[in-house]
């Protein structure tokens, strides 16, 4: 990266190190079904949006005028992995998976709305994830394993990625990384963020001028403090903690096929799969999964579930980006991980 004092240039580790992968995933799935599985339908995305816009407004109206905790409990839950799932959204931008052709423009201000929910910037993050996806297996170049992954293997450290803790360790990671960006990237992100963290405080502000403490704590420190964290680490958790180092087909965690958590997190449960094959909507990665089963199977990907990555990363205190199905592991534990949980 010229004209960046203390930094260098990435050098795409992952096409580096993959070998004949590509190769290997093409031969495993028919070009036809290939070529179907990338076509991309505006109204699928959209469909996915209102669904999200329609779940967050009747959780927002159902806690505003209801003060049962068994009602604004469940709501906030609601709220915060809608607002999670904003990000999730954002991903498509970033991979131009809306539309069936380029639309700058409208990727533009499509990705600035998706990141207004988490408070993020949209520059940030693309940058952020094109770079995570150049440079996977890379412990310094990925932008994700550099500056996010817990640094020291302690349960105290990876509980609070699920707390409030979590927003000043991802923008701290995103402040080291964004310092080696050029100026004028860096100012639009500052931009961003701004704009981002004002609207966020002109909300909080209008829920509790118009709605009280009650609503303001329900409808938005608990959705995005108390919900986002967690559901942002066990999304995390199903990415590339639990992995085979010399394997490049092995970067990513395979997730079990689970029509609650495409529910729940939009189809990003699919990691592995869009590892393997970037530009696929979200909606047709379940699909994918089951093209590749047969490539899963000759390759040995084993299949994990969150409960069984909970039980590895908590209680077992595996490492991140470790071989966690492992017999032996230096300490971290003798047990396989589906015999332990």
């Amino acid at each position: 990266m010229e004209g960046v004092e203390g930094t260098h240039a990435k050098q795409g580790h992952y096409v580096r190190s993959i070998g004949d992968l590509r190769k290997r995933l093409a031969a495993a799935i028919p070009h036809e079904t290939l070529k179907a599985l990338h076509q991309k339908t505006a109204r699928a995305h959209f469909a996915v949006t209102l669904r999200q816009a329609l779940l967050f407004g009747a959780a927002f109206a159902l806690a505003w005028t209801f003060d049962s905790l068994w009602v604004r409990l469940p709501c906030a839950v609601v709220l915060g992995f809608c607002v999670f799932n904003g990000t999730v959204l954002l991903h498509e931008v970033v991979h131009r998976a809306v539309w069936d052709g380029d639309r700058p423009g409208a990727y533009r201000v499509l990705g600035l709305l998706y990141a207004l929910p988490s408070g993020i910037s949209a520059t940030q993050f693309t940058r952020w994830h094109l770079d995570h996806h150049a440079e996977l297996g890379s412990s310094t170049d990925d932008p994700k394993r550099a500056h996010l992954s817990p640094k020291r293997n302690a349960r105290w450290l990876k509980l609070l990625y699920a707390t409030p803790a979590l927003f000043p360790i991802y923008f701290r990671a995103a402040r080291k990384e964004t310092a080696t960006y050029p100026l004028d990237v860096q100012r639009t992100i500052a931009m961003e963020r701004l704009a981002a963290i004002a609207l966020h405080v002109a909300t909080g502000t209008a829920i509790g001028l118009l709605g009280g403490l009650d609503r303001l704590v329900w409808l938005y420190l608990v959705p995005v403090f108390l919900v986002f964290p967690p559901a942002f680490t066990l999304n995390r958790l199903g990415q590339h903690y639990d992995i085979v180092p010399g394997e490049p087909a092995k970067w990513s965690t395979r997730m079990a096929r689970s029509r609650f958590w495409e529910v729940v997190y939009l189809w990003s449960s699919y990691h592995l799969e869009h590892h393997y094959f970037p530009s696929v909507p979200f909606y047709r990665l379940r699909a994918l999964n089951g093209a590749l089963t047969p490539f899963y199977e000759k390759e040995g990907v084993p299949e994990r579930t969150y409960r069984e990555l909970l039980w590895g990363w908590f209680v077992l205190n595996r490492k991140p980006h470790s071989d966690w199905h492992a017999t032996t592991d230096g300490g971290r534990g003798t047990e396989p991980l589906r015999a332990a949980s």
